[in-house]
C-alpha cells in the first residue's frame, strides 16, 4: 500500500454489519443501519493513536475481528475478562468478520498493520 502518489480514495473493506475506510493516517469504521439499531456506534481511529492491532481469525463456529486499541479502551492492554466478543462487537474501533469473509478479514488485518506501521515508533 502505497500513499505517496497521493491515492485516489481510502481502500474498503466490508465486514459484518461495517465497512472499514482505511486512509494513510486513520481508519474509519462506518455501521450500516442495522448495527446503529443496537446501539454500535461508527468510529475513527488515527492510526498515530493506535496501542495495539488487536484480531481473531474468523472460524466456522466464531466471528473474527479487527480492533484497533488506543488508550480510550477500558483496561488497558490487558485481556477481557467478562465477555469479549461483546466488547469488541459495540467498540467502534472494531470491526468484525465471518467464516464467509475470511479473506477480507486477511487483507483489512495486512494491510492496517503496514500502515500502522509505516507511521513509526511509538512511546
Amino acid at each position: 500500500m502505497d500513499f505517496s502518489k497521493g491515492a485516489a480514495g481510502p481502500l474498503v473493506f466490508k465486514g459484518y454489519t461495517a465497512s472499514a475506510l482505511l486512509f494513510d493516517d486513520r481508519v474509519e469504521f462506518q455501521r450500516r443501519w442495522v448495527a446503529r439499531l443496537g446501539g454500535n456506534r461508527s468510529g475513527t481511529v488515527l492510526l498515530d493513536d493506535v496501542l495495539k492491532v488487536h484480531h481473531r481469525e474468523p472460524t466456522r463456529l466464531v466471528n473474527g475481528h479487527v480492533h484497533l486499541l488506543t488508550a480510550e479502551d477500558p483496561g488497558g492492554l490487558r485481556v477481557w475478562a467478562d465477555a469479549p466478543v461483546k466488547q469488541v462487537a459495540g467498540n467502534p474501533r472494531a470491526i468484525l468478520f465471518t467464516w464467509n469473509q475470511r479473506d477480507v478479514y486477511a487483507k483489512f488485518l495486512a494491510a492496517v498493520e503496514t500502515a500502522w506501521q509505516a507511521r513509526g515508533p511509538r512511546l
